[in-house]
């Protein structure tokens, strides 16, 4: 008890904890061997922290529950439009923008986004505005594929053709690329699970920490990669390669670092079987969450921590849903 204690005097330092199988870990620097002692009771409260940690990634990290949809409209152009995106700009503390993404050419390209100011808007499809991203639909920087997201007022998606990561800022008009190695395109690792949807090989996500890209590489053997990508200078800070199939999945979301993929279970019912912890690197193939849809093909889904949201591009119908841990 006496060396447990020693261990734990420190000078006033915030002790992180992280999950080590049922384990609370708990790492101290140099400083662990300076006097006097604090006193028990501030040791107590560095414990606390390292216990807290293990409680809230065992309690609240895993998805436990989505409601039925909250929002349920068609897409603003059109039924025939099955393909695109949707959902409201996921930096924390940002203006309140609703986008609208709806793929074009064979449900493969698109050339510019809608946005809208308010959720009102959004949902009488008035007051928008269409905001170019490329001047035509063959340009390099032009959108491949369903995959993009909306984040910090910057639209985030495959370029054309590529498998390169562009960022496209609306304000400033600017564009910014980023290899991604090996990643397989046009659609050599689409999601399929049920029925392949063409063009979904890259997928863009966020959370309330970063914006995440999801793919598959023939060298991680078709299995789903996942890559950290910092928003701001567009690079690649993080990857996990996962063991998970990437066409055995309908479509992946990210949230607090925990990528699910969902799978198809009928035409109105999906549900989430799978997380991967980025922090931990577990893979859980054990869950069963299901949620309602109201079509068979997904292609896009996403959550968002500001209004803590899951956003569905469902065969051209537009679906918000509220998530529980």
């Amino acid at each position: 008890m006496l060396s447990y204690l020693l261990l734990l005097t420190v000078i006033s330092q915030k002790i992180p904890g992280k999950q080590d199988k049922d384990a609370c870990v708990c790492e101290l620097s140099s400083s662990i061997w300076a006097f006097p002692a604090k006193r028990f009771e501030e040791i107590e409260k560095q414990v606390m922290i390292c216990d807290d940690n293990l409680k809230d990634f065992k309690t609240k990290r895993i998805l436990t529950n989505i409601s039925s949809p909250s929002t349920t409209k068609l897409n603003s152009q059109s039924y025939s439009y099955i393909s695109g995106a949707w959902g409201r700009d996921a930096k924390l503390n940002s203006k309140p923008l609703y986008s609208e993404h709806c793929l074009v050419s064979g449900n493969k390209h698109s050339k510019t986004i809608r946005i809208y100011k308010l959720y009102e808007d959004f949902m009488g499809s008035k007051n928008y505005k269409d905001e170019p991203i490329t001047s035509s639909y063959t340009d390099k920087n032009t959108v491949q594929g369903s995959g993009t997201i909306l984040y910090d007022n910057t639209v985030f998606y495959q370029c054309y053709s590529k498998a390169e990561i562009c960022s496209f800022n609306i304000t400033t008009k600017t564009t910014k690329r980023i290899n991604l190695d090996g990643a397989g395109i046009n659609n050599k690792f689409p999601f399929c699970y049920y029925s392949c949807r063409d063009w979904t090989d890259i997928d863009l996500e966020a959370d309330q920490d970063a914006v995440w890209v999801i793919y598959a590489t023939e060298e991680n053997h078709g299995n789903i990669v996942l890559s950290r990508l910092d928003p701001v200078e567009l690079n690649i800070t993080h990857t996990w390669k996962t063991h998970l199939f990437k066409r055995s999945v309908t479509s992946t979301f990210m949230v607090c670092g925990v990528l699910y993929a969902t799978r198809y279970v009928n035409t109105y019912k999906e549900e989430v079987f799978y997380a991967f912890d980025t922090v931990t690197g577990q893979e859980i193939n054990t869950l069963s969450v299901p949620f309602e849809k109201v079509a068979a093909g997904i292609a896009n889904l996403n959550y968002n921590p500001v209004d803590r949201k899951l956003y569905m591009y469902n065969d051209g119908y537009l679906l918000a849903f509220d998530v529980f841990f």
